[in-house]
């Protein structure tokens, strides 16, 4: 593997050691530079990715959402000479809390864009097509349609 696999590797899972940590000011700082959200609405800036985790995603007593996001099937496309980069990524969210035994929630796919500034390399972007939905009722803080 080179340098900017990893590297690329260890962003996608930074994104779930976060998200399932609680820590939305992290994934805002990891996505701070990124547009990010499903196709058509796609939203930038530190704050407003920020506010997104903040208002959907349901924190239990311990600060956490009860989750593992399991992130497979990586699809890299680097572009060393050009400092950018391409993942295409399945994911599943497990989730376990009172009530609601172990069990998938949700399971889709992420569309990254990654650029390289200096050695180091970031999100420019991250779209989400969700393909499966479960039971997200102890999830999301307002559930999704349908």
């Amino acid at each position: 593997m080179t340098d900017a696999s990893i590297q690329i590797s260890n962003l996608i899972a930074r994104y779930a050691e976060l998200i399932d940590s609680g820590d939305f000011d992290g994934v805002a700082d990891l996505l701070g530079n990124a547009a990010v959200g499903a196709d058509g609405s796609l939203l930038t800036g530190r704050d407003a990715i920020l506010s997104l985790y903040s208002s959907t995603t349901r924190l239990y007593p311990d600060g956490t959402p009860g989750t593992k996001h399991v992130t497979s099937n990586l699809l890299l496309d680097i572009d060393e000479g050009k400092g950018t980069a391409t993942a295409h990524t399945y994911w599943t969210v497990l989730q376990a809390v009172p009530g609601l035994p172990l069990q998938p929630i949700l399971a889709g796919r992420y569309h990254d864009r990654f650029e390289r500034h200096g050695d180091t390399w970031g999100f420019t972007e991250r779209r989400y097509l969700i393909d499966l939905v479960g039971d997200v009722s102890q999830h999301m803080i307002n559930a999704l349609p349908g």
